[in-house]
């Protein structure tokens, strides 16, 4: 972990999560590991000096839910010129908006392809830009079953990564992730365990064992605000949080983090 300079004003709430995730990573059981998860700070409605100000406190990832405004924050010069700034795509994606998203300088990973169709299209954008690396991808996983969520069907994840792997060589295959139902993400009592969360483990067991993959090399992206310290304990390695470090947002928003 980075360290915080307090004295900013995004100072105090980036220590406040950094000591949370600290504290969840201990009280996680043994079998899930004690490596600390890797902070997504969702920047999405706020301005690039936000960003800037977070950047100066040492934060590096930061997500965002609409290609229209990554695409933007991550041309300013501001952001562009800090060359170890890493950006995630954490929103619905469409396949005619693959060659927008794929030229943002310092794009790290998209968290949301959801069908093989956006994934072929996304790798053919991605080796366009003659990049040296591959482009570090998640698949998102409909967990919940709501209708107004974006990602694949859990029966279809398997089906879903061999793609990538096979026919996209664009692509980097990192984990997978999920959104998960608003209801679930309270506070759960001692011993509880989200059933989302639990859904996309299983998933990535599956995965695992049908594919040969070793589960240590599949990353999970799960946990918001509202539920990230429970996500950690779960073994996230990735989380998601916006409001909780930037103040309430300029306007609602459906996906991605929160």
């Amino acid at each position: 972990m980075f360290r915080v300079m307090v004295d900013s004003p995004l100072g105090p709430s980036l220590k406040l999560i950094l000591g949370r995730i600290e504290n969840a990573v201990q009280r996680r059981p043994p079998e899930f590991g004690s490596f600390l998860p890797q902070l997504v700070a969702v920047s999405k409605t706020k301005p690039v000096e936000s960003i800037v100000e977070a950047y100066k406190c040492g934060q590096r990832h930061f997500g965002e839910n609409y290609v229209q405004e990554i695409v933007q924050k991550g041309s300013n010069p501001e952001i562009s010129n800090l060359q170890d700034i890493k950006w995630h795509f954490i929103g619905h994606l469409q396949r005619n908006k693959c060659n927008n998203l794929t030229a943002v300088p310092n794009l790290h990973m998209v968290q949301t392809v959801d069908t093989p169709k956006l994934a072929t299209a996304l790798s053919n954008s991605w080796e366009k830009q003659n990049k040296p690396n591959r482009l570090k991808v998640m698949i998102q996983v409909n967990t919940s079953g709501e209708e107004n969520k974006s990602g694949c069907p859990p029966g279809n994840s398997v089906e879903l990564v061999s793609h990538i792997i096979d026919k996209c060589p664009g692509l980097e295959f990192s984990g997978i992730m999920t959104i998960g139902a608003l209801a679930r993400s309270v506070q759960h009592a001692p011993g509880e365990r989200n059933e989302d969360f639990e859904l996309l483990l299983a998933c990535r067991r599956d995965i695992c064992e049908r594919l040969g993959l070793d589960v240590e090399n599949v990353q999970l992206s799960m946990g918001m605000s509202s539920d990230y310290e429970h996500a950690i304990e779960m073994g996230s390695t990735h989380v998601r949080i916006g409001s909780s470090i930037f103040g309430a947002r300029n306007k609602p928003s459906k996906e991605g983090g929160k």
